[in-house]
């Protein structure tokens, strides 16, 4: 079989770069050499991640795995990527070719795809968002990190929703972290009682509905409070406070119905009233001051 139309059409000049010209052979053995070296990459990360599942339960050994796990990925692709470059003759090193091939890149609308990525790049560096952390966006995303990707974080909601947020958001807007450095939270829950209620059975309550959700913390210095906090226009308002190790962290919703009902049970048991809004109505009765005056000529008339 002859294949010299092959060879003809794979060495055919398509570009020119300095000194070298490229083929078409050229193009097509660099874009496999790339494509197989991120396939690669790719394969490493799900491997050492898959490793730290089954090895590592520490959340934060998992998490910096994850981490360095990314950032192999991000190296190999960028070594691979530069090899193939280097394989078709182009030198990067040309300061003034990289610089402009930026330039073009953000001329058509990369900016954020550029801003994203390094957005990801520092969250990975400075660890102040990790797989596993229990976050609050101020858009008011709520739930767990699943992912650091390139473009986007991936959170994943208390409802098994999965939200994929940028980068960016995590460095230019507002976010709580519930689970950063300490696993231990404190979490407020106000009711109000009727006034005239004795204070020392409405702490009792408190108290009692505490120790009946398991991984809230009982010892000091995180041991459960009511706190008297102020007097409203129909009840005498007070919170229950109250440090929750992980598993309730996690859930701030769902934990802070499960304080609600053990308390609310507690008060019942106690009849402690938790009392309706209500404003006083006061009446004042007014005074008719009635005087008689002498008829004039004309009422006679």
């Amino acid at each position: 079989m002859n294949l010299n139309w092959l060879n003809a059409w794979l060495e055919r000049p398509l570009l020119v770069v300095g000194a070298n010209t490229l083929t078409l052979g050229n193009v097509l053995g660099a874009l496999a050499f790339v494509l197989a070296v991120w396939w690669l990459a790719s394969w490493l990360e799900r491997l050492l991640q898959a490793i730290a599942k089954r090895r590592y339960d520490d959340p934060r050994t998992y998490a910096r795995l994850h981490m360095f796990s990314r950032l192999l990925r991000y190296a190999v692709w960028l070594i691979g990527t530069l090899a193939g470059l280097n394989h078709l003759g182009i030198d990067l090193s040309n300061v003034a070719l990289l610089g402009s091939a930026l330039a073009v890149g953000l001329g058509f609308g990369l900016q954020n795809v550029v801003s994203n990525f390094v957005s990801g790049l520092i969250l990975l560096f400075e660890q102040s968002l990790k797989v596993g952390d229990f976050v609050d966006l101020e858009s008011g995303v709520r739930g767990h990190v699943r992912e650091i990707a390139m473009r986007y974080t991936r959170v994943t909601t208390n409802d098994r929703i999965d939200v994929l947020v940028p980068n960016s958001q995590f460095i230019n807007g507002r976010v709580i972290n519930w689970t950063h450095d300490d696993s231990h939270t404190r979490i407020h829950v106000p009711f109000g009682v009727a006034y005239g209620t004795s204070k020392t059975l409405v702490r009792e309550a408190g108290l009692a509905a505490a120790q009946t959700i398991s991984g809230v913390m009982e010892t000091a210095p995180h041991a459960p409070e009511v706190w008297l906090v102020a007097y409203g226009d129909s009840s005498m308002n007070y919170e229950l406070v109250v440090w929750v190790q992980r598993d309730l962290t996690i859930s701030p919703a769902s934990t802070q119905a499960r304080l609600l009902w053990a308390l609310d049970d507690e008060l019942a048991k106690r009849r402690i009233e938790i009392p309706f809004p209500q404003r006083d109505l006061h009446l004042r009765s007014g005074v008719l001051d009635v005087r008689l005056q002498p008829p004039t000529a004309d009422a006679v008339n």
